[in-house]
C-alpha cells in the first residue's frame, strides 16, 4: 500500500491511498460521511485479483487533507482531476459509497474524457428536487442532522460536535447504539468482524482530524451539487438497498430516473452497510469492463 499527499492546483493537500494492482486499472474511491481514504482489506484484495489499481482519496478537511471551506460536490471534480495529473493515470473508473455517491456523481458529469464509467452505492440524491421527499424515511439521526445543515453552518456545527464527542471512546458496541435509529437488521448484522473494526479505523479519524470535511459535506448535500445529475452521459450503476434506514430507498429510485445512463440495482434486502460490506466486488467487475 503505498500513501501519497497530492498538491492541487489552488495549493490544498489531498491524501490519497493507493492498494490493488499498481499497473492496473485506476479505480477512484469516494468513501462515506463521515468517514476517511481508508481501504477495506476484502476490497483491496478484490482489486489486485481483478488488475485493479485502487485509489482512495480523504475529501478536503478530513484524514490529512486540507479543508476547502464552501466547496459544493462539484469541486471534487478538479481534485480528482489534480490526482489523476499528478500519478499520470489517463482514465479512471469510479465509485462511491453514501456520501461519496454524490462526488462519484460529479465526476461522471464533470470529467467524461476521463472518468469511463461511475457507481453510486447507497448515494443520497439532491436535496430540492420537486419529486423527493428528501427526508421521509430516514432515521431519527438522519433527519436530525440533515434538518441541522438546512439550518445553516452554526447549526450544523453544534449537532457534528455533540456527535464527535461519542467517537472519542470509540468501540463496536458505541457504534451500534450511536447508528441505533440509522441500522436496520441486515446491516446491523453487517456491522461485526472486520467489517466493522474498518467502519471503526474509518469513523475514528474524526477525533484525530475533526469535523470540518463532516461538516462541509453535510452543507454541500443540501445546497445546489454544481451539476446537473441528468446531464451525465457516460455509464452509471446505481445501488439502493430497500432496508437503508441512513438513505432511503426513494433516493435510488430518484437517481435511476433521472440519469438516462444509470443502470440500477435497486435491492430489497440489502441496507446501506451491506452495499460496502458485499457488493463491490460486483461493482469492480461491472468498472472495469469499461475501459
Amino acid at each position: 500500500m503505498k500513501t501519497y499527499q497530492i498538491k492541487t492546483r489552488d495549493g490544498r493537500a489531498l491524501h490519497v491511498v493507493e492498494a490493488g494492482d499498481p499497473k492496473g486499472l485506476a479505480v477512484i474511491v469516494h468513501h462515506g460521511t463521515p468517514g476517511a481514504g481508508i481501504l477495506y482489506g476484502p476490497h483491496i484484495a478484490d482489486a489486485l485479483d481483478r488488475h485493479i489499481r485502487l485509489l482512495s482519496y480523504s475529501r478536503p478537511g478530513y484524514g490529512g487533507s486540507t479543508r476547502h471551506e464552501c466547496r459544493n460536490v462539484a469541486d471534487v471534480a478538479r481534485d480528482v482531476e489534480d490526482i489523476l495529473n499528478a500519478l499520470n493515470i489517463e482514465r479512471c473508473a469510479t465509485w462511491g459509497i453514501s456520501g461519496g455517491g454524490p462526488h462519484a456523481l460529479a465526476c461522471a458529469a464533470l470529467l467524461p474524457s476521463r472518468v469511463v464509467a461511475a457507481a453510486a452505492l447507497a448515494s443520497v440524491a439532491p436535496y430540492g428536487a420537486q419529486d423527493l421527499d428528501f427526508l421521509a424515511g430516514m432515521g431519527e439521526d438522519n433527519i436530525e442532522e440533515f434538518s441541522a445543515a438546512l439550518q445553516g453552518p452554526d447549526a450544523i456545527r453544534a449537532d457534528l460536535t455533540q456527535r464527535a464527542q461519542a467517537l472519542t471512546h470509540l468501540d463496536l458496541p458505541t457504534l451500534l447504539e450511536s447508528m441505533r435509529s440509522l441500522l436496520s437488521f441486515v446491516d446491523q448484522r453487517t456491522l461485526t468482524g472486520d467489517f466493522g473494526a474498518y467502519l471503526l479505523d474509518s469513523f475514528s479519524t474524526v477525533k484525530t482530524y475533526g469535523i470540518e470535511g463532516w461538516l462541509d459535506d453535510d452543507l454541500a448535500f443540501v445546497k445546489p451539487w454544481g451539476f446537473d445529475v441528468s446531464a451525465i452521459s457516460i455509464p452509471v450503476q446505481i445501488w439502493q438497498g430497500e432496508q437503508d434506514q441512513f438513505v432511503p430507498f426513494s433516493h435510488g429510485q430518484w437517481l435511476r430516473q433521472h440519469i438516462i445512463s444509470a443502470e440500477s440495482h435497486l435491492n430489497a434486502d440489502d441496507g446501506h452497510l451491506t452495499l460496502l460490506a458485499y457488493r463491490v466486488p460486483l461493482v469492480h467487475e461491472w468498472l472495469r469492463h469499461h475501459f
